[in-house]
């Protein structure tokens, strides 16, 4: 066990040196407009060669410092927070290999290299979902290897299709306009948003967190389900202006005000942070789709440093009341857990947009942008609602938690004292704090113009004030009066169940494919079928060589009998 946690500790220094190293290289190579591409042949055979490539520029080198920074952060925690698992070791290895295949997919610029950090990046989250082997983790990682399967796919589609553009290396193909209007846009739209979880692909998202709490801190931070975005990324300059843009942006919105609502209903402390994940992710997709590129990876960056702190104070919780993941049976925790307690309070007010923290200064530049910027009315009134419903449930969630009664058991001993999950849960609080304003700094050396009228520049204040009372006054009321939602019973279940995607995922796919199976073993394995196909051949078959092995057994009753109809058939003929 103690040579588990010393390779954990090693691992952390190892991925805490490769983080200052990118960050220092992606400021020089930012300063001076560089970037290298890189690329050497593997093998050649009849003038057909397989070529590996990399790409280092200035957003591949910040973005593996980041997800680097925050690996490093969840090895050394999940020394305290797995130290009695006797396959922590195991674990550390798949974290190390999860990591692996997402530096893999930042740095490769070749749609064929992308799939291996891509499949990587599936498989190893399966490993991970069903990490406890239980049954409900097993569902989980089918549900979300399956879900990302479809993504695969598409990336496949997207390999053989670029056939015609005599290369793989999209890198080349995009800035020029040459992928504008191709089909391989489409498959990298649909591949996006399975790894991203948007809409109709946003069930699997909320039942990866049968996962260990560490795993879900990077999953949701920096790694997997920020993968489809970052393959938006490079390729944005081909969705701009593209009906596919359009689409994006309604499945965008679409998704963030869903995952919103539910985050509004649910009781999982762990899912609330997933749905608000999903929620970011919504608006990170919509910003892409009408051309900010650079602001959508300002946010990314901004997002995966205190939503990463929000899933580790989470885990910090669970792990000091007893495993239990419901916030109805917390409250109190603010005497009892301070340090936890103030680094979640500092990542929801990060998360809510909080002036000079680090999600202030990438959400109300997206909201201002919106708001200035030739939007619809529909996505503009999901933007406003879904920024409403984010402070509402951040507020639900302190009030529940942290600053109610105590309700959990008499003597249960709370506390975080374990030193190896509050060190990193306050380098994370430094990066929520200080990252927004420095990368602000450090990637948009000119300001932005933006001209807004007196409301809709106080807009994102007021439905910010607006949605922190209503979340956390309505919880209050509802422990002396009944619950209102209760009178809106069918409204509330579709609310609160992702509006059934989970049900539609599971039950509603494979329900289908069962019935269908059925159906076909009775029309063909179990019908005439197989009494005239398989079987019926082989008892055919059977039958006439017991013949010809009794012709060739050499008896004498045989060869008179052939003699005979000989004879005979002599006799009719002539």
């Amino acid at each position: 066990m103690l040579w588990s946690i010393k390779m954990a500790e090693s691992s952390m220094v190892f991925l805490l040196g490769l983080a200052c190293l990118g960050f220092s290289g992606s400021l020089i190579l930012l300063k001076s407009g560089c970037s290298y591409f890189l690329e050497w042949e593997l093998i050649c055979v009849n003038s057909a060669g397989i070529e590996m490539s990399l790409i280092f520029d200035w957003m591949s080198l910040m973005f593996i410092s980041f997800v680097c920074f925050i690996s490093s952060m969840v090895l050394y925690y999940s020394g305290g927070y797995m130290g009695q698992d006797k396959n922590l070791a195991r674990f550390i290895y798949l974290v190390l290999g999860f990591v692996a295949s997402m530096l893999f997919l930042i740095l490769s610029p070749n749609l064929i290299s992308i799939l291996l950090g891509w499949d990587g990046l599936g498989l190893v989250s399966y490993v991970l979902v069903v990490y406890y082997q239980n049954e409900k983790s097993a569902a989980a990682g089918m549900l979300t290897v399956l879900s990302n399967r479809v993504g695969d796919v598409a990336i496949l589609l997207g390999i053989a299709m670029m056939v015609d553009f005599g290369g793989w290396n999209f890198i080349f193909y995009t800035s020029s306009g040459m992928m504008a209007e191709s089909f391989i846009v489409i498959l990298i739209m649909v591949a996006a948003m399975t790894k991203s979880a948007q809409i109709p692909f946003s069930a699997w998202l909320p039942a990866a967190m049968a996962a260990p709490t560490p795993v879900s801190a990077l999953v949701h931070s920096s790694t997997l389900v920020t993968a489809g975005v970052y393959l938006l990324i490079r390729f944005s300059p081909s969705l701009s202006g593209t009906s596919v843009s359009v689409v994006l942006l309604l499945l965008g919105c679409l998704t963030m005000f869903m995952a919103g609502l539910g985050a509004n209903f649910e009781t999982d402390l762990k899912k609330i942070i997933a749905l608000s994940t999903l929620s970011q992710l919504g608006v990170m997709i919509s910003v892409l789709s009408w051309g900010a590129a650079m602001l959508a990876f300002f946010h990314l960056l901004t997002h995966a440093l205190f939503k990463a702190l929000l899933f580790m104070c989470a885990g910090s919780i669970i792990h000091g009341v007893g495993d239990s993941q419901d916030i109805r049976t917390m409250g109190g925790l603010v005497s009892s857990m301070p340090l936890s307690v103030m680094s979640l309070n500092l990542a929801n007010l990060s998360l809510c947009g909080f002036p000079f923290l680090a999600g202030f200064y990438s959400k109300d530049l997206i909201l201002e942008l919106v708001f200035m910027g030739p939007l619809n009315l529909i996505c503009l009134f999901l933007f406003v609602l879904a920024t409403g419903l984010t402070v509402s449930y951040s507020f639900r969630l302190v009030y529940y938690s942290l600053s109610s009664t105590w309700n959990l058991a008499s003597g249960c001993s709370v506390s975080d004292e374990d030193g190896r999950m509050t060190w990193p849960m306050g380098a994370l609080s430094l990066g929520a704090v200080v990252s927004g304003a420095t990368l602000s700094w450090v990637m948009f050396p000119a300001c932005f113009m933006i001209c807004l009228s007196p409301f809709f520049k106080m807009l994102v204040m007021l439905v910010t004030l607006v949605g922190g009372f209503i979340g956390y006054s309505l919880n209050m009321m509802a422990v002396s009066f009944n619950l209102k939602s209760l009178k809106f019973y069918r409204g509330a279940v579709f609310s609160s169940s992702m509006w059934f995607l989970p049900l539609l995922s599971t039950l509603g796919s494979a329900t289908w494919v069962l019935k269908s199976g059925v159906f076909y073993y009775q029309l063909a394995d179990s019908g005439w079928s197989e009494s005239w196909g398989g079987q019926g051949m082989y008892s055919i078959l059977t039958s006439k060589s017991k013949i010809l092995q009794s012709i060739q057994e050499n008896s004498i009753k045989i060869y008179l009998m052939m003699v005979l109809v000989w004879m005979v058939g002599l006799l009719l003929f002539f």
